[in-house]
C-alpha cells in the first residue's frame, strides 16, 4: 500500500504532464483572452475584437448604450458591418434597433482575435463572427422553428440599396473631428456590400418609424428589415466587404477574400493570420497566467494603425482623393501622443517595414494636407491631447537605420508644425500670441491667479505638460536638422529643446507654472493644483508625475534637481507619496491617474517611462525592482486586468517590451534601458528575419535582481543597450538573483545618453 505522501508525488507527477501536455497542445493565440480590460479601472474599457493584425475590418458584440464597463453590459444590440448594425432576432419585427436587442452571458461565449461566438438568449439563437482584413462574416443558427428577422441598422447621412434577392450595398458618413486647418471641402465614407446565404423574404426598409417595401432608403438613422422562416436548427450567414472608396470596391474586396460560402475555411485562417503575427515573439518559463497575459497584450498592441489600402489603392481623408498606395501601405488609426512611447518602438522591432510606410503615411498626409498629422484617423486629424509626437516616429526609425522614407520632407513637416501651429491643447489652429511666449521666453505661459483666459472656448491650458512635450518634440527637431546639415534650424530647436529647465522651480523642488511675465503662478500645490484633470497646468497627471518628463535630457534634469542624490530621493519619494485628504478625493480630481503606486500612475502614459529612469541615476536596481511590482501588481488576466485606458495599445505595449526586460526611455535616442525580464527565455523575431534573444538565469519572483550582464558574448557593465547591438540578431544574458547588485550599471558612465553630456 503506497504512504499518502508517494501518492501526493504522484498526483502532482501526473498533474504537471497534464500541463505539460496541454501547453504544448495551445498555440500563441489560445492564450489570447480579449476581454481582459473590458471593465475600466476608472475610465475605458476595451472591447474583444476580432479583427486580422492591422485590418480594416474590426467586431465587436455592440453592447447596451451607456454601460462603459463593456464587459459588464446586459444586453447586445448588434455586430459591426463597418460602422453601421447587424442583428438578427425573432418575434415582432420594428424600424427601432433597441427591439433587437438580446440578453447574453459571458459563460456562453467564445471570445478571440479571430472569432467570436455567443448566444442571443432573448432569441435563443447563436451568432458567430469571424474576419478577413477587409471583409467579414457572421453565421446566426437559430434553435427554435418560427419567424426570425436579419435587421441592418445605418447611421448619419447613409443610403443603401437592395441588389437582387440576396444582397444590399451602400454608405454612410463617418464623422470625426479633425484639425480646422486641414479641413477640406468633401466628406469620408465607408462603403458596404453585403451578402445573405438565403434570399430575403418579405424585405422592408425603414427611415425614422416608417417601414416601407421600396428597394431603396437614404437619411439619417435608417435600414432593412428581412424575415426568414426558420425550422429547427438553421443557419443563416451573412458575408460582406468595406470600403472607404466605393461599394464596387467594397464588393470586390469580399469577392477577393471570402469567396465562398465557408464559414470554417475564413476562421482558420484568421487564426493563422493570428498566430503568425504572436509567433514573433516566443517565451519560455512564464506560467499559464503570465502566458495568458503576455499574448494577450501583444494581440493589443497589434490592433491600431490601421492599413487601409485597398487593391493598391487608397482614399485619404486629408484631399479627399482616391491614392495610387506605389509599393507603401497607408494607415491611419492612431495617436501618437499615446504610441510613440511603446508601440511605435515594439512595432519598429517586429516589423521595421511596416513603420516605414506608417511614417510614409504620415508624410502623404502632409502633401495631401500641408500639415504633419498627430493623430490620424480615416477621418482626418483628430485635434486631441498635445504635442507633435509624430517627429520622435520619424526620428525613432531614421536613428535605429530604417530610413525608406523622405527624411528632408519629414524635417519640412516637422519644423512647420513646430513654428506655425498652436501648442494648445485640442485645438490645433495656427499660432496665436500665447505661443509666442514659448518661442521668445521659452515656456508655454499659464494662466495667473484670476487672469482670465483671451480665448474663452480653449481647452484649458496645460502650461506644463505643453512646455515639456515641447521641449521633447524640438529636440526631435534639432536632431534631424543637424542630420541633414541644416545648422542654424539645429542651433534654434537645441535651444527650445531646453526650455523644460524654466520651469523647474528649485524652490519647491517640482515643474511648475509661470505666467507670461515669467512669474511663478501663486499658491500652486504640486499634487492638487491645476484644478479637474490638473488641466491648467499638466494634461491628466500633477506635477509628482510631470516633473520627471524630460525624455531626451534625464542627464540634464539630474544636474537641475541637484545630483543623483536629490533625484534618486526625490524619485523614491513618488512611488510612496500618498494623496492629500483621500485618495478617493485624488482620483475624483485625477480620474486619468490609474494604477497608483504613490503619485505614480501606471494607467497612464506619461509614467512609462519614469520607473526606468533609475537606470540613469546609478540605481538601477531600484528600475528592477518597481518594473517587476508595477506588471505583477498592474496586469491581470481578468476583465479587471488593465491599469487604465488601452484605447491606443500603448498600455499594453509596455507590458511587452518590460516582461521581455527592457525599455526605451526616449524614442530618438537608438537605445533601450534594461529591466527585469519575467521569462527565462524571450526570443523575438524581427522584422529582417533576425532574432534577437533575452536569457535570464535563475530568473523567478523573488530573483529579480541583475546580477551581471552580457550581450553577444561580451561583458555588459552598464543598464542598457544599443539598437545597433540587435539590430542583426544577437543575445542578452542576465544572471539573476534575490538580492540587488548595488554596483552593476551604477557609475555615471554606465548611464544612458541624454542631451546634456554626462560629467
Amino acid at each position: 500500500m503506497r504512504s499518502s505522501a508517494a501518492i501526493a508525488a504522484l498526483l502532482l507527477l501526473v498533474a504537471g504532464t497534464a500541463c505539460a501536455k496541454e501547453r504544448l497542445d495551445k498555440e500563441p493565440v489560445d492564450y489570447v483572452d480579449p476581454n481582459i480590460g473590458g471593465i475600466g479601472q476608472l475610465l475605458t474599457a476595451t472591447s474583444p475584437y476580432v479583427q486580422y493584425p492591422h485590418g480594416m475590418v474590426r467586431l465587436a458584440p455592440i453592447t447596451t448604450p451607456g454601460i462603459t464597463d463593456r464587459y459588464l453590459a446586459d444586453k447586445i444590440y448588434g455586430f459591426p458591418v463597418g460602422q453601421g448594425l447587424i442583428m438578427m432576432s425573432a418575434g415582432a419585427a420594428g424600424p427601432r434597433r433597441v427591439s433587437y436587442a438580446s440578453d447574453f452571458d459571458h459563460d456562453f461565449e467564445t471570445a478571440t482575435p479571430y472569432y467570436y461566438a455567443v448566444e442571443l438568449q432573448t432569441w435563443d439563437i447563436r451568432s458567430e463572427m469571424t474576419v478577413t482584413p477587409e471583409a467579414g462574416y457572421l453565421r446566426f443558427t437559430t434553435h427554435r422553428s418560427g419567424i426570425t428577422h436579419l435587421e441592418i441598422s445605418l447611421g448619419r447621412a447613409a443610403q443603401f440599396g437592395i441588389v437582387g434577392d440576396h444582397a444590399i450595398e451602400g454608405s454612410q458618413q463617418i464623422d470625426g473631428p479633425i484639425r480646422e486647418v486641414v479641413a477640406t471641402a468633401g466628406e469620408t465614407r465607408e462603403y458596404f456590400y453585403l451578402e445573405v446565404s438565403q434570399p430575403f423574404q418579405a424585405a422592408k426598409t425603414w427611415n425614422g418609424d416608417k417601414l416601407s417595401s421600396e428597394g431603396v432608403e437614404a437619411g439619417d438613422q435608417i435600414g432593412f428589415v428581412s424575415d426568414y422562416s426558420m425550422t429547427g436548427s438553421t443557419r443563416l450567414e451573412v458575408r460582406f466587404g468595406i470600403s472607404f472608396i466605393s461599394a464596387e470596391q467594397a464588393r470586390r474586396n469580399l469577392e477577393r477574400e471570402i469567396p465562398r460560402w465557408n464559414f470554417e475555411q475564413t476562421k482558420g485562417a484568421a487564426r493563422v493570420a493570428w498566430n503568425d503575427a504572436l509567433r514573433a515573439i516566443s517565451i519560455s518559463g512564464a506560467s499559464e497566467r503570465q502566458r495568458t497575459i503576455f499574448y494577450t497584450a501583444l494581440y493589443r498592441s497589434l490592433i491600431r494603425m490601421t492599413d487601409i489600402t485597398e487593391d493598391g489603392r487608397y482614399f485619404s481623408a486629408y484631399d479627399h482623393e482616391v491614392h495610387d498606395a506605389k509599393g507603401h501601405d497607408f494607415y491611419v488609426d492612431d495617436g501618437t501622443w499615446d504610441t510613440f512611447r511603446s508601440l511605435h518602438p515594439l512595432q519598429l522591432l517586429l516589423n521595421a517595414h511596416q513603420q516605414e510606410d506608417v511614417i510614409c503615411s504620415y508624410l502623404r498626409m502632409y502633401e495631401q494636407s500641408g500639415w504633419l498629422p498627430s493623430f490620424p484617423s480615416v477621418a482626418g486629424d483628430q485635434a486631441v491631447m498635445i504635442g507633435h509626437h509624430a517627429n520622435q516616429l520619424i526620428l525613432d526609425a531614421y536613428m535605429k537605420g530604417y530610413r525608406d522614407f523622405d527624411l528632408e520632407e519629414a524635417f519640412e513637416g516637422m519644423k512647420k508644425n513646430a513654428l506655425q501651429l498652436t501648442k494648445r491643447p485640442w485645438t490645433q489652429g495656427l499660432a496665436t500670441d500665447v505661443d509666442q511666449v514659448y518661442f521668445e521666453k521659452g515656456f508655454y505661459p499659464a494662466l495667473a491667479k484670476g487672469e482670465l483666459e483671451v480665448d474663452p472656448s480653449a481647452e484649458r491650458r496645460q502650461a506644463v505638460s505643453v512646455t515639456l512635450e515641447s521641449a521633447y518634440d524640438d529636440w526631435c527637431v534639432a536632431q534631424i536638422a543637424r542630420i541633414l546639415g541644416h545648422q542654424q534650424d539645429a542651433h534654434t530647436f537645441e535651444r527650445f529643446a531646453g526650455n523644460y529647465a524654466n520651469l523647474y522651480n528649485s524652490g519647491i523642488g517640482f515643474m511648475a507654472p509661470k505666467s507670461a511675465n515669467g512669474r511663478w503662478v501663486a499658491d500652486f500645490d504640486p499634487e492638487l493644483g491645476g484644478g479637474q484633470g490638473g488641466r491648467d497646468y499638466f494634461t491628466e497627471m500633477n506635477a509628482w508625475v510631470y516633473t520627471f518628463n524630460v525624455q531626451h535630457d534625464v542627464a540634464g534634469l539630474i544636474h537641475l534637481m541637484g545630483g543623483r542624490d536629490a533625484f534618486n530621493a526625490k524619485l523614491d519619494r513618488l512611488f510612496v507619496e500618498q494623496y492629500g485628504t483621500s485618495k478617493f478625493a485624488f482620483l475624483g480630481q485625477f480620474p486619468d491617474a490609474t494604477g497608483l503606486v504613490g503619485q505614480y500612475a501606471q494607467g497612464n502614459e506619461p509614467s512609462f517611462h519614469v520607473p526606468y529612469l533609475y537606470d540613469f541615476s546609478g540605481q538601477p536596481w531600484k528600475t528592477q525592482f518597481r518594473v517587476r511590482q508595477l506588471m505583477d501588481v498592474w496586469y491581470g488576466d481578468g476583465p479587471l486586468g488593465l491599469a487604465g485606458d488601452d484605447d491606443g495599445g500603448a498600455l499594453s505595449s509596455w507590458y511587452v517590451l518590460s516582461a521581455l526586460g527592457f525599455y526605451p526611455v526616449c524614442p530618438g535616442f537608438p537605445v533601450y534601458e534594461i529591466g527585469s525580464p519575467l521569462f527565462d527565455r524571450a526570443a523575438i523575431r524581427m522584422g529582417n528575419g533576425r532574432v534577437f534573444r533575452v536569457i535570464a538565469h535563475n530568473v523567478s519572483a523573488q530573483n529579480k535582481y541583475i546580477q551581471s550582464a552580457t550581450l553577444n558574448g561580451v561583458a555588459l557593465d552598464r543598464p542598457w543597450f544599443a539598437h545597433s547591438d540587435i539590430a542583426n540578431g544577437g543575445t542578452l544574458r542576465l544572471e539573476m538573483g534575490a538580492t540587488p547588485n548595488r554596483s552593476w550599471g551604477a557609475s555615471v558612465g554606465d548611464a544612458p545618453p541624454s542631451m546634456t553630456a554626462v560629467e
